[in-house]
């Protein structure tokens, strides 16, 4: 019998070393400090990066599409109130779109103005175009927004295309 008591010492023994050698494994690989956690980290600060950046150009788009509208407003009068629910809500886009970063543009830009032509509907169908680049812009920067921004991006797009179908429209007709 003392032969088997040798061999189950042998096999527990060998059982504990693998046991401890996993457990040193694992320890190793899981540490608080490993280099995923590091990496993890770092592609959160170049996502956050990237969503400033995107948020920010974005932003400025909508920004510009305020200003234009102000300019028209200014250079024809009589589509001021016309154009005042629009350009409201383009100067909300621009606002919701840089929201929680340090620039949010809700004073007009300190850009030299936009030159309006001197027929108004021209300057209307100008302005309907200038929307719809927006709304492509902001369409196109769906593909690299996280979820939240591209639910806002995608709203505020919808949105412009609904403020070049307005500019163009004739005014009382359908």
């Amino acid at each position: 019998m003392p032969a088997t008591r040798t061999l189950t010492s042998r096999r527990a023994a060998l059982a504990a070393t693998g046991a401890a050698a996993a457990a040193g494994l694992l320890a190793a690989c899981s540490d608080g400090t490993a280099p995923d956690a590091d990496r993890s980290a770092a592609e959160h600060a170049r996502a956050a990066r990237a969503e400033a950046a995107l948020r920010l150009r974005t932003s400025a788009a909508s920004a510009a599409l305020r200003d234009r509208y102000e300019a028209v407003a200014v250079r024809h009068p009589l589509v001021r109130d016309r154009l005042a629910p629009l350009r409201e809500e383009a100067a909300q886009h621009a606002t919701a779109l840089a929201a929680g970063h340090a620039q949010q543009p809700s004073a007009p830009s300190s850009a030299p103005p936009a030159t309006v032509p001197d027929d108004a509907s021209q300057a209307l169908r100008e302005l309907a175009a200038t929307a719809r680049q927006v709304c492509d812009a902001h369409t196109a920067a769906l593909t690299g927004a996280p979820p939240e921004l591209a639910r806002l991006l995608a709203s505020v797009a919808a949105a412009g295309a609904v403020h070049a179908y307005l500019l163009t429209r004739r005014e009382g007709g359908s």
